[in-house]
């Protein structure tokens, strides 16, 4: 399926890496001129060798801080007229309500939501303008399905769905649409550090954590990266304009809601 990506220009934020890295490869193989980010220059330009160099397209790398109005100012500046913004920070670390004090909350926020919507702000009129825009937000299952030790990371990102499904509707006449997708044990560095977290905690090998880990999802196994970013790039195709508002779980069947 040709997606009609050709001519579009893609921004894809915390992109050196795990599932940020899937969708900017996945968009760039299809076509899109492709920015990536991420805060480690050399990372950077290793990561946006490898996609141009197995997708032989377009790919530019500007090294920003999301979480900063600088960086964001940097990352704006530098991506120019863009038609698909891919929202996508590290989370907060698990941990216990009780821990978490007034400036691990901001944390989560400034991490969390602030960025991508200061970012919707910046890139969302021109998209408004061109009468194309796609917008895809990489949050959480913590939104739809809290769990505690993950309470930072699924407050902010809830607050981010709530807001922009508020915007999804008014934009929706200009072909502009704003869609989350919620990732649930994908094989990524995130997936290394918790296998290593449950070591920690439960006295046993790397190997029996990634067991467990995997055994809890239904499908019986970690998702590919892979099948993340073209997820991601049907998002943004041209084919994806009557889908918005949404939140695509992509978690191997293991969601247990209706809605």
């Amino acid at each position: 399926m040709d997606l009609g990506l050709n001519d579009k220009r893609a921004l894809v934020c915390a992109s050196s890496q795990g599932l940020g890295f899937a969708c900017a490869f996945a968009l760039s193989r299809e076509g899109a001129q492709v920015v990536i980010n991420g805060r480690d220059p050399e990372k950077l330009a290793a990561a946006r060798d490898r996609i141009a160099g197995e997708t032989g397209g377009d790919v530019e790398a500007v090294a920003a801080d999301l979480e900063t109005l600088e960086g964001r100012k940097t990352l704006l500046d530098a991506a120019g007229a863009v038609d698909i913004l891919v929202n996508n920070n590290a989370g907060p670390p698990p941990g216990q309500f009780q821990a978490w004090d007034e400036s691990a909350w901001l944390g989560a926020i400034d991490a969390n939501m602030l960025p991508a919507l200061m970012l919707i702000r910046g890139l969302l009129p021109g998209m408004r303008a061109r009468k194309f825009g796609r917008i895809v937000n990489i949050t959480s299952a913590m939104v739809k399905s809290p769990r505690g030790p993950m309470g930072l990371s699924t407050a902010a990102r809830a607050a981010l769905t709530a807001a922009c499904k508020a915007i999804a509707p008014e934009v929706a006449a200009d072909n502009v649409t704003i869609n989350n997708m919620l990732p649930e044990r994908f094989d990524t560095e995130r997936q290394q550090q918790m296998a290593r977290l449950m070591m920690g905690m439960r006295g046993i090998t790397y190997d029996e954590a990634r067991a467990e880990i995997a055994g809890s999802i239904a499908a019986k196994r970690f998702g590919r990266p892979e099948e993340f970013g073209d997820a991601c790039a049907f998002l943004c195709s041209a084919q994806a304009g009557f889908i918005s508002g949404q939140n695509l779980q992509l978690d191997g069947g293991s969601y247990h809601g209706l809605i």
